[in-house]
């Protein structure tokens, strides 16, 4: 049974959000995952991927390779990743586009935006009225 009325479960209905989703829903749509070491600091699962991040690849060719996030490619739904390049036949080097579901985030960029998405993504913080005197009893 449904559990919310105003939501759709129908396949096509999501497939027309996920696909013609405006740019400021796709940052949030083009999350990935931390890593083990910022997870455990952060206590933050996923964020989303902004461009001077530092990702490590895990699925797909260029798996296991480590680089900078040149450009979010909302549009395409893709990142484009420093040293990860292909050549065309006409010997142009091209950035190949990779999405943020197949790559881990290794450092974050931190600014004032970000440390304020972190403190309140983090898990660990007690949720609702609770004094400090109610979290060590």
């Amino acid at each position: 049974m449904k559990k919310k009325a105003t939501v759709s479960i129908s396949r096509r209905k999501a497939r027309k959000a996920y696909f013609t989703a405006p740019s400021h829903i796709r940052r949030k749509l083009m999350s990935s995952m931390l890593s083990k070491e910022l997870r455990s600091k952060h206590n933050v699962r996923s964020v989303p991927i902004r461009r001077d991040d530092e990702v490590m690849i895990v699925r797909g060719h260029y798996k296991d390779r480590e680089g900078k996030v040149v450009q979010v490619y909302r549009k395409k739904w893709c990142i484009h990743i420093e040293r990860v390049t292909r050549d065309k036949a006409n010997g142009q080097t091209v950035p190949f586009p990779i999405h943020p579901s197949k790559v881990v985030i290794t450092k974050l960029k931190v600014d004032k935006d970000r440390k304020a998405l972190l403190d309140r993504k983090n898990r660990e913080k007690l949720k609702g009225k609770h004094s400090d005197k109610d979290a060590s009893a």
